[in-house]
């Protein structure tokens, strides 16, 4: 074995605080896996497009106890540099494997440092620590979750006082400052301190409730927390809105870290929905809703059509705009629909960079903000991060005010496309084993542009590294094709995988929506088949 990485190794196990994965890195070193050892050692984890995420195991390319209390001592690092008093950081956490002793770790990183650690009072959704930040005037505030990630992950993300995520360049400072902490063994710590009474969850519970619009309750809803911490908070959020509990299904109610029924705990991967379709024509719903673990994302049918995240954002700023008009915005990867409608309501409109955490930035106040998969900022008062709950909220009342009328949620998107014509949209993901192919495939794409793609000509790349216009610099490519189509292609900030969105956009004339719509499909399918010999993958 290289002498160096053997030196690393040996050096990080001596400096484990935890027993188990220093002995997880023992076995690898002694049986010479030279392979997966330079995988664990090849970088610490980074910052994405949600927090620090990574598989749970040893090593700094690894979600474990020594990573998780250098990035607290990093976190405590860059809150303490001007501080005159210590600072409070509020802690949650989800019920992933490792997610309790990661917040406790956090929590006694921190108050060793000389910080004011508050965890919250059980495992509870994402929204609510975004809640908590502003509500208890943190300077700070730590998410242990992993999201929507694969069972073998989790994560952290990190909140300032503001309430929203790290962007740059934060994000970059409290890695240098993570990279610059000695050995974690070595990290003072303290007792993690007290936790948040449950005046806290109710706060956020009465809060949402209250961003009601119109007074319509007459819903069936069925839903499904994918074996995640969402239930009990929508349950509280709908019953004190007024409306029926969501009738839940029952195989994935309550919180489960191995996920067993869906091969990834994530509504937008194909089948992950099938439990909570099923139990939805069992009792009858009107409204199904998905929440992800974390509760921060919400997918949605009707009946057994799932609606895509750019449907569901569409369909909750048409809703919202009705009644508090205001900015909005969405991300570049999401459909160009939201502008279309922010025009015609005369509100202004912006187009971010991927992540919530750039969305509700975009505006101050804002309205409504969405990204395509799934995440919808319905009130960034009350949290400024995409919240599934407030969204399956609003997404209910909307159902039920429709319902009243004798109409769905359908019918008001049909009214959409015959407005400002059908926007159909989709996603071509890659899953790799190696982020290198990612990167060659974004090379490859920026150094041989195609002329035309599925029969349809490119006019237009743009590189949003070398042309960023007013956003910072972002390792995407856009293609705008003839016609209106559009195909956007960046790598996950979240996952090994690399990403095409598709947009193809299509009047309707003569009110013939379903020619309309057989178009637009049949531009996404010559997309989709042309992509990956372009991108090599």
């Amino acid at each position: 074995m290289d002498a160096a990485l053997h030196e690393e190794v040996s050096s990080w196990i001596a400096d484990d605080p935890d027993p188990a994965t220093a002995a997880e890195l023992s076995a690898l070193l002694a049986a010479g896996n030279e392979a997966e050892l330079r995988a664990r050692f090849a970088a610490p984890l980074r910052f994405g497009t949600a927090g620090l995420r990574g598989p749970l195991r040893a090593g700094p390319n690894g979600m474990n106890r020594a990573v998780v209390r250098r990035a607290a001592a990093g976190l405590a690092a860059y809150l303490g540099r001007e501080a005159a008093a210590p600072l409070r950081v509020v802690i949650g956490c989800d019920a992933r494997h490792g997610s309790a002793d990661f917040a406790q770790d956090c929590a006694a990183v921190l108050r060793g440092a000389g910080l004011q650690p508050l965890l919250l009072p059980a495992q509870l959704p994402t929204p609510v620590l975004a809640f908590a930040v502003r509500r208890l005037g943190a300077a700070a505030g730590v998410m242990v979750t992993a999201s929507h990630n694969p069972p073998a992950d989790n994560g952290l993300k990190v909140y300032l006082g503001d309430g929203a995520q790290l962007i740059p360049p934060a994000d970059a400072r409290i890695e240098a400052l993570i990279a610059a902490v000695g050995p974690a063994a070595a990290i003072p710590l303290d007792d993690p301190g007290p936790r948040v009474g449950s005046e806290l969850l109710e706060a956020y519970i009465a809060a949402t409730a209250g961003l009601s619009l119109v007074p319509d309750r007459e819903l069936r809803v069925a839903a499904t927390a994918m074996h995640g911490v969402g239930r009990a908070t929508l349950e509280a959020v709908f019953t004190h809105a007024g409306f029926a509990a969501p009738s839940f299904e029952p195989s994935q109610a309550e919180p489960d870290p191995d996920f067993p029924s869906v091969a990834f705990p994530n509504p937008e991967e194909p089948g992950a929905m099938n439990r909570v379709l099923a139990h939805g024509a069992a009792v009858g719903a009107d409204l199904v809703v998905a929440l992800d673990p974390d509760a921060d994302r919400c997918a949605a049918a009707v009946g057994a059509r799932v609606l895509t995240g750019d449907e569901v954002g569409v369909l909750l700023a048409d809703h919202v705009l009705r009644h508090r008009p205001g900015p909005v915005a969405a991300t570049l990867v999401s459909s160009s629909l939201l502008g279309k409608v922010a025009a015609a309501r005369g509100v202004p409109y912006a187009e971010t960079l991927t992540g919530l955490k750039w969305v509700v930035r975009a505006f101050d106040p804002l309205a409504f903000g969405y990204e395509e998969a799934l995440g919808y900022a319905s009130a960034t008062w009350v949290v400024r991060d995409k919240d599934g709950i407030s969204a399956a909220l609003l997404l209910a009342e909307r159902a039920a005010e429709l319902k009243a009328e004798g109409r769905t949620l359908i019918d008001r998107l049909d009214d959409l496309a015959r407005e400002h014509g059908v926007h159909a949209t989709d996603q071509l993901g890659v899953r790799v084993e190696h982020v290198d192919v990612i990167a060659a495939a974004m090379a490859r794409l920026r150094a041989a542009a195609p002329r035309q793609l599925g029969g349809i000509a490119v006019e237009e790349l743009r590189d949003l590294l070398t042309d960023p216009g007013d956003r910072p610099p972002a390792d995407v490519v856009i293609l705008r094709l003839a016609g209106g189509a559009r195909v956007v292609v960046r790598p996950s900030g979240t996952e090994p995988k690399l990403k095409a969105y598709l947009e193809a956009v299509v009047p309707v004339t003569d009110g013939d929506l379903a020619a309309a719509r057989a178009k637009a499909a049949a531009t996404l399918e010559a997309l989709r088949g042309a992509l990956p010999a372009v991108l090599g993958i």
